[in-house]
């Protein structure tokens, strides 16, 4: 901390004797990218012990099977407490750029999703444990920004982060919906939640966009195998699973119903879920004339489009109970 601080007033004093006057101050601009700034408590975090009682604990008071243990976890939380104050923070920033590599296609990194995911677990648990100790607002204030952390995460990435935003979402809606059917919130708190659930999509995050994130990659992939020395290895060792006997080197020809069949899938989870799900289905058909290579690493759209249900259902289920 001595460091941090006299870092930090060796640059107010490089700020002021540079500037015209020394009574004028020069305040930098500062970013709008809120990615930088969850980078940032990404790096002051302090990960949770991984211990089995403590990982347990911790996911009961999560999923509401159990109440806030301040003896046992509390410490977690204090310790994390600047981590987390520079994610809710950053939630206010109206950009969220992660700059991830497209060009890599499946070798994109995604080294910051675990990273997030601990961070938005640590975040519930903050607003668990304000709301144990009677301060309702803290509590509140860590919910709106745990929810636009995630609407944050997924923004223009693959499904992976579609994935895990959606978690985060699950996560947070169940414990506050837990609250709230408490009675835990006053007038002006409740509509402060519901604003800011009105505010969300209603699927969450954006799918399709997802979707479309995915189908670079996967189009990036088949770009790879073709050009392999060794196809074979090559996709198994990026699979995890054995090749099938064709398409290692996917031709011109056997590319066209891969890239056309991930275009349709994510136009169909443009619609609401129900005409979705029906798309999907009539795309089955399409699906299969696409040679077995390429076909195995297309995710499950079906699966997809029942999040989407899932979290629709979840979000009205709460406004619901947040009222009118």
């Amino acid at each position: 901390m001595k460091i941090r601080n006299a870092v930090f007033l060796h640059f107010c004093f490089v700020v002021l004797a540079g500037s015209a006057a020394w009574g004028q101050l020069i305040t930098p601009t500062e970013t709008r990218n809120a990615a930088l700034r969850y980078w940032q408590a990404f790096a002051e975090m302090k990960d949770p012990p991984t211990d089995v009682p403590t990982r347990e604990a911790m996911e009961k008071i999560v999923w509401r099977d159990a109440e806030w243990d301040e003896a046992k976890l509390g410490a977690i939380i204090t310790q994390n407490e600047e981590a987390l104050g520079i994610m809710q923070r950053a939630t206010k920033l109206p950009d969220c750029d992660w700059g991830l590599e497209y060009s890599q296609g499946p070798w994109t990194s995604i080294a910051m999703l675990p990273r997030a995911h601990v961070l938005a677990r640590l975040n519930t648990l903050y607003g668990i444990r304000e709301l144990s100790l009677g301060h309702t607002q803290a509590a509140v204030d860590a919910w709106i920004a745990g929810f636009r952390f995630s609407e944050d995460l997924a923004k223009g990435g693959s499904m992976a982060f579609a994935a895990a935003a959606r978690g985060n979402l699950r996560e947070k809606m169940h414990t506050l919906a837990y609250a709230v059917n408490q009675g835990r919130f006053n007038a002006s708190q409740k509509k402060q939640l519901r604003a800011a659930i009105s505010a969300m999509r209603e699927d969450g995050v954006d799918w399709s966009l997802a979707w479309q994130m995915e189908s670079l990659g996967m189009h990036v992939l088949a770009v790879e195998l073709r050009q392999s020395a060794k196809p074979k290895s090559f996709y198994e060792s990026l699979m995890g699973d054995a090749a099938p006997g064709d398409c290692l080197r996917p031709t011109d020809e056997q590319l066209k119903p891969f890239d056309a069949y991930l275009a349709d899938i994510a136009s169909a989870l443009k619609l609401p879920p129900p005409a979705a799900k029906q798309r999907i289905a009539e795309l089955e058909g399409k699906k299969q004339t696409i040679c077995e290579a390429l076909r195995r690493a297309i995710p499950n759209a079906s699966r997809s489009n029942d999040e989407r249900a899932d979290t629709i259902a979840q979000r009205k289920s709460l406004l619901d109970a947040l009222g009118q």
